[in-house]
């Protein structure tokens, strides 16, 4: 019998690749999904008779799976600065009633549970490259706090279920995932300075550009998500690129890998709390799950142009 694993927001840019990603593997899935931040398409690609079943349904609301379940998958919460003030309330509610009803169904199936927590609960990190160790520095209220504070909650919750009811969990945390699949208008660096340079618009910098950020290609993401799942390991382990790059660069490789004749716009700081530097070290995640990304930035960005033209 093949395995079988429920992926909550597998409609998603990063659920998608999962859900893809499963299926090679050799595994039925049953993706849920509210298109809070997912799409129909990514859903109608995904589905495969009797192998990949789609449920419309919000996590912040109780959950109910039929048949047996080896493995649940929290991919589920909106992730983009757009929506730091768009949906707060319902981004807070994913991390904390969303990701208890999903905790809930791992304990009554005996399933495996894996977290897709994130680089944010670092903040604007003091310490450089950050380890997993570090507990970090974030503003509890300021305006990231909805989405940094949530994922820290959504860390704590897995360890309590862990340590009460032996929930095996796998809490992995992302670091700035990019690739095909992303949402043009989300507020993204990388969707961002891609649309820009394709629609011959300014690209806009905040800060200078100053700020460094470690991009990690979705394919390699979530083979290090798989990893971590099938593994015996709790973590948090961080799945991220250790390779460091500038805002300002980055703008540069888009311009050059597009020909856009495009400037460069330099803007204040939408956000405060902006995090200045941003760097994983995955010593964990080589040690103990043999993984580190493969592909190159200039290779990543070169697909999702492609991606970005098709939806232009």
């Amino acid at each position: 019998m093949r395995p079988r694993a429920v992926v909550a927001g597998g409609a998603g840019f990063l659920g998608y690749h999962f859900v893809k990603h499963l299926l090679s593997r050799d595994f039925d899935v049953v993706v849920l999904d509210n298109y809070a931040t997912g799409t129909r398409r990514n859903a109608q690609d995904c589905s495969i008779p009797d192998r990949c079943d789609f449920i419309q349904h919000d996590i912040c609301k109780l959950i109910d799976v039929a048949g047996p379940v080896d493995y649940v998958v929290n991919l589920a919460c909106p992730a983009s600065p757009v929506d730091f003030d768009r949906i707060p309330i319902e981004i807070m509610r994913a991390c904390s009633e969303g990701t208890r009803n999903l905790l809930e169904l791992a304990l009554r199936k005996g399933a495996g549970f894996l977290q897709a927590s994130t680089s944010e609960i670092y903040g604007d990190p003091e310490v450089h490259p950050q380890c997993e160790d570090y507990t970090g520095n974030v503003n509890i209220i300021g305006p990231r706090a909805v989405y940094d504070e949530g994922k820290r909650y959504a860390e704590a919750l897995c360890f309590a279920f862990h340590r009460k009811y032996r929930v095996p969990v796998h809490i992995a945390r992302i670091f700035n995932t990019y690739g095909p699949r992303m949402r043009s208008d989300d507020g993204r660096v990388v969707s961002n300075f891609c649309m820009q340079a394709l629609t011959g618009q300014p690209l806009t910098i905040y800060g200078g550009g100053r700020q460094t950020r470690s991009f990690v290609y979705c394919e390699d993401e979530v083979d290090g998500l798989y990893q971590l799942m099938t593994s015996e390991h709790t973590g948090p382990i961080n799945i991220g690129n250790p390779t460091e790059t500038s805002i300002r660069d980055f703008a540069e490789l888009v311009l050059e890998l597009t020909g856009s004749k495009s400037e460069l716009c330099d803007l204040p700081l939408l956000h405060e709390d902006d995090p200045k530097r941003r760097r994983p070290d995955i010593s964990r995640a080589r040690e103990l799950l043999d993984w580190e990304p493969k592909t190159d930035l200039r290779t990543g960005i070169e697909r999702t142009l492609e991606w970005f033209r098709e939806l232009i």
